[in-house]
């Protein structure tokens, strides 16, 4: 007996009304997340990332109370209704079992015959696994001019190296994408019997990077060359050289997704790594792109929008957070009549969501404008009854000191009314800073920037970036450089990276 199941009630009746009470906590917590999830992502979304772990581990601590609690005393059983769950995935291998009864009857002994069949399916897991390839190149020789024949040896994607390309595949993925450092992964494959120093795969990942840049220089291409790109950045610490401590890099994110408007353009992000966050990086990061920023309110991005060829969209996701934290914080009534106006504007936005630029466009300007013009007078009324120096008047001072690039979405149907695509984007990052802390150098920080524009750019195309990335290293050491595009993630059919991973 464990401490938790002795301090049990006996009676069964207070052991129901437990279980109920922590049903009603647990709807609770998952009410809470739902409301969490909705509002993670921007500046904010690392303390929103800590609250969203520490309710996950409270929900699951409580959900595995509820199963033990909920299992009544042998006594007191009763048959339980059967639960509807969902099919599981169809994908995946099966492997059958069949329990035979003798082909008599245990009763009578007479013969059985068949009447049918009940079938139930458990989900197993089968430990991921290591193994050898072995590439056996046989010698031939000519009888009649002792000249030797042998096929020449497979390439491989690092030359003279020991990892194929699904472990280097599943390191890289495992490092950038489940956030694990390299030296746990070491720890991990010990455990399986294989040794493998945390140098050996730094060298790995080191030399992948580099085999990989030129298709991250086409995914770069690919953005640049649209006519919208959002656009955010976010801090990254990174060891300095010969100080033991660490300064604060950036990596810039720049998403080309257009998707809601209707496009079959594939989507793609591209990240950038700079040593701190001086304006020169973002303008020759988009060095000769013209079009429409989305973006926060940056002001190294200023002289882009100064030189006429790039038009500044704000971000009414940022607006609306100031209004948002002031409300939670003192149940502001102006704030939530704020909030109340915002959210029209996105209410709108859902129903044209997927619509072509023209429509939406049209859309906006006769539902939208007039919202955004008397939320404008509004905003500047309200401003005349409170302190200038007060939380509110801050949050409506942001508002329209960049009320010209908070409507633009209203003239042109191809700009988002928020950038949220690029908040998502980073993300990732985010995540990974809570796992390895900080990257060892800017080298590093170029090499991350390079395996989450790859990732990245995979699941925006809805493939897993295990089976993309096995896939691509699989060839590109020795694919044409002019034809590169044919690895990029929208050109690779899904049906065949599925196989792959199998």
């Amino acid at each position: 007996m464990t401490c938790a199941t002795d301090c049990l009630p006996d009676d069964i009746q207070a052991l129901k009304a437990l279980v109920t009470a922590q049903r009603g906590e647990i709807e609770h917590l998952k009410l809470m997340i739902a409301k969490l999830r909705r509002t993670q992502f921007g500046r904010r979304s690392e303390q929103l990332d800590g609250m969203l772990d520490q309710l996950q581990l409270t929900l699951e601590e409580l959900q595995v109370s509820e199963a033990a609690l909920a299992s009544p005393p042998p006594a007191e059983s009763h048959p339980r209704p059967p639960v509807r769950r969902k099919p599981l995935p169809a994908h995946l291998p099966r492997e059958i079992h069949v329990h035979r009864p003798d082909t008599q009857c245990p009763g009578c002994g007479g013969e059985l015959r068949h009447l049918g069949d009940d079938v139930a399916e458990v989900l197993e897991y089968v430990p991921a696994r290591f193994k050898v390839v072995r590439h056996v190149r046989p010698k031939l020789a000519c009888r009649c001019c002792d000249g030797i024949v042998q096929v020449p040896a497979p390439s491989r994607p690092i030359a003279r190296g020991l990892a194929g390309p699904g472990l280097l595949a599943h390191v890289l993925v495992s490092k950038y994408v489940d956030h694990l450092p390299l030296y746990r992964q070491s720890e991990i494959y010990a455990r399986e019997g294989v040794s493998l120093e945390r140098s050996t795969m730094a060298d790995w990942v080191g030399e992948a990077s580099r085999l990989l840049q030129p298709l991250v220089g086409r995914l770069r291409q690919h953005v640049m060359t649209s006519n919208k790109v959002h656009a955010d950045d976010t801090p990254i610490a990174v060891l300095a050289p010969g100080q033991g401590k660490t300064k604060t890099g950036r990596l810039w994110t720049y998403v080309r997704d257009e998707r809601p408007t209707g496009s079959s353009t594939p989507a793609a992000v591209w990240f950038a790594y700079s040593p701190d966050r001086k304006g020169e990086h973002p303008r020759a990061h988009l060095k000769g792109f013209a079009g429409t920023l989305q973006a926060d309110g940056y002001a190294g991005f200023a002289q882009l929008y100064a030189a006429g060829t790039i038009h500044e969209a704000a971000c009414w996701a940022h607006a609306r957070r100031k209004f948002f934290d002031l409300h939670k914080a003192l149940a502001s009534p102006i704030a939530a009549e704020a909030l109340q106006r915002i959210g029209a504007l996105y209410a709108i936005e859902a129903e044209i969501r997927g619509q072509p630029p023209d429509q939406r466009r049209a859309v906006r300007q006769r539902r939208a404008s007039p919202l955004l013009a008397q939320f404008h007078a509004w905003l500047n009324h309200t401003l005349t009854q409170l302190p200038s120096k007060s939380a509110l008047s801050g949050a409506i001072y942001y508002a329209l000191a960049r009320w010209q690039a908070l409507t633009r979405y209203c003239t042109d149907g191809r700009i988002e009314i928020d950038n949220n695509a690029a908040e998502r984007a980073l993300r990732t990052v985010a995540l990974g800073r809570k796992n390895y802390l900080f990257v060892g150098s800017d080298a590093g920080g170029e090499r991350a920037a390079a395996i989450y524009s790859l990732v990245g750019s995979a699941k925006l195309n809805a493939l897993n970036p295990q089976a993309y990335l096995t896939h691509v290293l699989e060839r590109i050491a020795d694919y044409p450089i002019n034809q590169l595009d044919d690895l990029l993630p929208w050109n690779i059919a899904l049906p065949t990276l599925e196989h792959e991973a199998a």
